[in-house]
């Protein structure tokens, strides 16, 4: 199947499989974007892509990225209507430091302000982040790979209104009812 991109940045990297058995294809930031502990923030790939109709593409996260960071990339979809800049949103699940405290109202000192943290390698212009952040800060830079892109076959259905559902062996049964306890 051929899908038509469009780069929107000459920052932008067209997507590429990792290896030839991926399901998925790497989305890469097209500029620097730095999120502190608390925040979400959408990153830019740059590009714009003709999805087939009757296709989506699903955005996920790299799995190193998660298990590496506080950083979590949300599920996303692209219909194949949409022709604008897909981006990633990523959230920093670390805990957000607020006035000197932390969310639980324990004090913090403030020698746990650093510079942010990188997803690979080293921050080798740090001179372009001056100032000082709360620990746990993340910088993505440019180039970086931070999601995941995978085309799917999308059915569309069509809905009926009804008086009563069929039975069923679970019936109404919903969260935990199938055994999970907290």
């Amino acid at each position: 199947m051929n899908v038509n991109i469009k780069r929107l940045s000459p920052d932008a990297q067209i997507p590429a499989y990792a290896h030839a058995t991926d399901a998925g294809f790497d989305l890469v930031a097209a500029e620097d974007v730095i999120i502190e502990p608390g925040e979400t923030a959408c990153v830019p790939t740059g590009l714009a892509f003709e999805i087939p109709e009757g296709y989506e593409m699903q955005i996920r996260p790299r799995s190193g990225i998660t298990l590496k960071t506080s950083l979590r990339v949300q599920l996303g979809t692209v219909d194949a209507g949409y022709r604008g800049e897909v981006g990633v949103i990523v959230d920093n699940i670390a805990q957000k430091v607020v006035l000197g405290l932390d969310l639980n109202q324990q004090a913090i000192e403030y020698s746990e302000i650093t510079s942010p943290e990188v997803i690979s390698g080293s921050l080798e212009n740090e001179w372009d982040y001056f100032g000082y952040y709360p620990n746990d800060t993340y910088i993505i830079r440019k180039g970086d790979r931070i999601g995941q892109g995978v085309i799917k076959p999308v059915e569309q259905v069509e809905f009926v209104e009804v008086c009563d559902l069929s039975e069923s062996d679970r019936g109404d049964g919903g969260f935990g009812s199938s055994g999970a306890s907290v």
